[in-house]
């Protein structure tokens, strides 16, 4: 692995390489033991979407493995006045061990790894959001003690969240059932890829897509750069919400999972949130330790 582009690019092996690795991390975070393990290491952060898990994640999580953490709004840098993402890229790798970006198109973190020639980490773009589903596999195997073999319930957009998650829990060994209103639907490339998959099952009724689930995710109606399609979006998923109803035909166990910001009453109730509420957040805390084990993997040595 020389790079976390998107969850197409890793193999079975490398997902459940970084979540042994970010099992550990957290143990060894919890008990106190040092794990510097990028000690002299700096970690360049572009940003040109705001955030709010992804910056303090991994900022923090580049202190305690002993490395510095570069705050890079694109709004400040050249880019954002015209500079080629492919020169950024080759200047900030003469400076800094890495980059992670956060961004809108996936061509401009593809670009930065062909151009540079340092580590290239996808913080999130509008295709693609691989640190947060590693974070989601972490929580899930946690909670269930494993991953092959349950099923994974995703309601919503076929946005970055559903072309990841399909991606990570196929990879895994999971059944995926997705539900998604017909205009809405993942990206060509992730169908194409779960249609080779008999587990996976792509429907527009969310309580068939729920049924016996082990685990359901959602995510909200209208993501950063949708705002000006809130309303139509309203209308469009009426109807694709984790409720109660959904939640009965679901394995009595299971879990929801939601990546946060979370918008009470649209694409989940507050009931099931604040029921579900400490999975939820287990979820949005293990976005450090799983990012942390990328970052040793790609920048660092764990030994």
């Amino acid at each position: 692995m020389k790079h976390l582009l998107k969850m197409m690019d890793l193999s079975t092996e490398e997902i459940i390489e970084i979540l042994n690795l970010a099992d550990q991390l957290k143990y060894e975070l919890k008990h106190g033991i040092p794990h510097d393990h990028l000690k002299g290491k700096t970690l360049g952060m572009i940003f040109r979407k705001a955030s709010t898990r992804t910056r303090v994640s991994f900022e923090t999580g580049m202190y305690q493995l002993g490395g510095n953490p570069l705050y890079l709004s694109a709004s400040d840098m050249q880019i954002g006045r015209g500079e080629p993402i492919q020169d950024t890229a080759r200047v900030l790798s003469r400076y800094i061990d890495g980059i992670m970006i956060r961004t809108f198109d996936q061509a401009e973190v593809e670009n930065l790894a062909e151009y540079g020639n340092i580590p290239i980490i996808n913080g999130l773009t509008d295709l693609s959001h691989p640190c947060q589903v590693l974070a989601d596999l972490m929580t899930i195997r946690e909670y269930k003690g494993k991953l092959d073999g349950l099923k994974m319930c995703y309601i919503g957009d076929g946005n970055n969240m559903a072309n990841s998650l399909i991606v990570g829990g196929l990879k895994t060994g999971m059944s995926v059932s997705v539900a998604c209103p017909e205009n809405y639907h993942p990206a060509a490339t992730t169908l194409a890829f779960a249609k080779k998959y008999d587990c996976f099952e792509l429907t527009d009724d969310p309580i068939k897509a729920a049924k016996d689930a082990d685990v359901i995710f959602t995510d909200v109606w209208a993501s950063m750069g949708q705002e000006g399609e809130a309303e139509i979006r309203k209308k469009a998923f009426k109807g694709f919400q984790i409720n109660d109803e959904v939640m009965a035909v679901a394995k009595p166990d299971a879990m929801v999972q939601h990546c946060l910001p979370a918008h009470r009453e649209e694409e989940i109730t507050a009931k099931v949130f604040e029921e579900h509420a400490n999975e939820i957040f287990d979820e949005a805390e293990n976005r450090l330790h799983a990012q942390k084990a990328v970052m040793v993997l790609l920048m660092g040595n764990k030994d």
